[in-house]
């Protein structure tokens, strides 16, 4: 009998050898870190209690790159888990790092690429190998009703995980679809270069999770 496929990626995963090498790199430069691809941050119930999948771009290279769990380490996770925790979907004090003890509820995060890139920045075939894992993550959450995409990359890859056509599903922030039984929410990132310049709002990334927390207690 064939082994299931693995949901996440090996600690030394080759596929995106562009990838593999600059976590190398980061490997010999700073030992403590984590420097693998960062697997998906899951509620204690498991699996089955998902909910709400929420889908990053990528680690950050001194954020989860460095703690492993994601959002955690950077200005981003400091806006996220605080809007979460508001909305009843994680219990705890955030505070930047894998021990704080903070717990999701009926929530999980991952990224639809796991492994930090060099400037942030996947290219497209990167994404799309990386893209196997976020299907198999999915697949993984029998009852799941919701995901939010932050960023464009991440909702383009999260439509196509879910089996639909980016044309027919176009990222907007607060935007909304129907794909493959799941419901598709999008915002802008939260990054610090978002929020910094006001592309994005704490009104506006609030907002998206009002209407979300709606959804899910309807």
């Amino acid at each position: 009998m064939t082994a299931p496929s693995p949901v996440e990626p090996s600690p030394d995963c080759p596929l995106c050898p562009r990838l593999h090498d600059f976590i190398a790199d980061w490997r010999r430069r700073e030992p403590s870190w984590f420097n693998a691809p960062v697997p998906t941050f899951l509620p204690p119930e498991g699996e089955d209690a998902v909910r709400l999948l929420i889908v990053g771009l990528a680690p950050g290279l001194r954020g989860a790159n460095r703690t492993g769990r994601p959002f955690t380490g950077d200005y981003a996770g400091d806006l996220l888990y605080s809007t979460l925790v508001a909305h009843g979907m994680a219990r705890g004090e955030f505070k930047a790092r894998p021990d704080d003890g903070l717990e999701l509820v009926g929530t999980a995060i991952t990224n639809a690429v796991r492994c930090v890139p060099p400037e942030n920045k996947p290219v497209g075939a990167e994404i799309s190998t990386c893209r196997t894992f976020l299907v198999r993550t999915i697949k993984g959450f029998a009852n799941l009703r919701a995901v939010l995409a932050l960023g464009s990359i991440a909702h383009q890859s999260t439509v196509r995980a879910l089996g639909g056509r980016v044309a027919a599903h176009p990222f907007r922030h607060g935007g909304r679809h129907e794909i493959g039984g799941v419901t598709l929410f999008s915002s802008y990132h939260c990054s610090r270069y978002n929020t910094n310049t006001g592309v994005l709002t704490e009104e506006m990334f609030v907002s998206v999770f009002k209407e979300m927390a709606a959804f899910l207690e309807s």
